[in-house]
């Protein structure tokens, strides 16, 4: 998988459990693509300092997701989504068939 869409997986799941200033940080640098020292800059903290702040959050995001498996499971079951939309369309079209497109196509979208 990416590096970028892990790290954004696991801020999902778990960026609420960082402290308000590793969620300062880390969005700034990942998900608003600032560098290091733009970052630094801002918050008036050293550069090496931004650098071990993130380093440290993507620790912590890591280890969240070592003990919970929730990205782990999300991607698994969007996996087993995706298998059940295309065994749906090898099925004879009806009403029925339809209408599980229908959901299996609902639920992947709010996954």
């Amino acid at each position: 998988m990416n590096k970028i869409l892990e790290q954004n997986l696991l801020y999902d799941f778990y960026g609420e459990l960082l402290t308000d200033r590793q969620k300062d940080v880390f969005e700034q640098h990942i998900l608003d693509d600032l560098s290091l020292k733009e970052i630094a800059d801002e918050t008036g903290v050293s550069r090496q300092g931004v650098h071990d702040s993130i380093k440290r959050s993507i620790q912590t995001l890591l280890d969240y997701e070592e003990k919970l498996h929730l990205v782990e499971k999300f991607l698994a079951i969007k996996e087993e989504l995706v298998k059940m939309t295309s065994l749906v369309d090898t099925l004879e079209k009806n009403e029925k068939t339809e209408e599980m497109k229908h959901i299996l196509d609902r639920i992947l979208r709010e996954l």
